[in-house]
This record gives structure tokens, sequence and C-alpha cells, in this order.
């Protein structure tokens, strides 16, 4: 019998990247591994691109509702999440990422200088 948790870990997004959202970045060769969705403690999927949820503040939003139930770390997904869109935190992951001058340059050692 398989684990559900370690099985769906394995298929979640192809590459190291979410190929359903056209602007996500790729995470592969960075050293980050993309996270499966996870449960917070409202019982709302975070992470799963769904965005809705039956358990959601959001789903029953009235005027008395402080906006405060929905902030911290339990609403923020660590790879899929839209803050990965913007081009500060694009940046950072290609900073991550080995140089991609293969063949033709070594990743620690400029072996041109002083051949100019």
């Amino acid at each position: 019998m398989t684990n559900k948790n370690s099985k769906n870990k394995k298929n979640f997004g192809i590459d190291e990247t979410l190929p359903h959202q056209i602007e996500a970045p790729s995470f592969k060769d960075t050293g980050m591994e993309l996270q499966p969705p996870f449960e917070n403690s409202f019982g709302v999927t975070i992470g799963d691109s769904f965005y809705s949820s039956d358990n959601s503040p959001l789903e029953k939003w009235s005027d008395e509702t402080d906006p405060a139930v929905m902030a911290g770390d339990e609403w923020v997904h660590p790879t899929n999440d839209i803050g990965w869109n913007t081009t500060e935190n694009k940046e950072l992951l290609e900073s991550k990422k080995p140089p991609q001058g293969y063949p033709f340059m070594h990743p620690t050692k400029d072996v041109s200088r002083g051949t100019d």
C-alpha cells in the first residue's frame, strides 16, 4: 500500500514547475522543491490552485467578519503563491540556479581570466 501524502508530493507539478500558471517561475535547479498543498487550521486547502473552499472565511464574508482571521503564514503556500510571480522573486530564483553557459564555462572558475 502506498502512502497517499508521498504519492501526491511526487506527482505535484511537472519538472518543478506549475504549468497551469503561465507566469509561475520554475523551481528547477534552485535547490527548492515544490511543496504539496496543505490544509490550514480552518480546514482550507492552501496551494491547490482552486482558490475556493466551503470552509474559507471568504465564502462566509460579512460586515462582522474580522479580516485578521485570514492573516498569517497558514494562508500562504511556500511555493504555490502569487508572490512568486513578481519580478523580484523570479530574480531570486534565477540567482539560485547554476550558470547556463555549459559546455563553454566552468560553474565556479573563470578560465578566461587573463587571456585578453
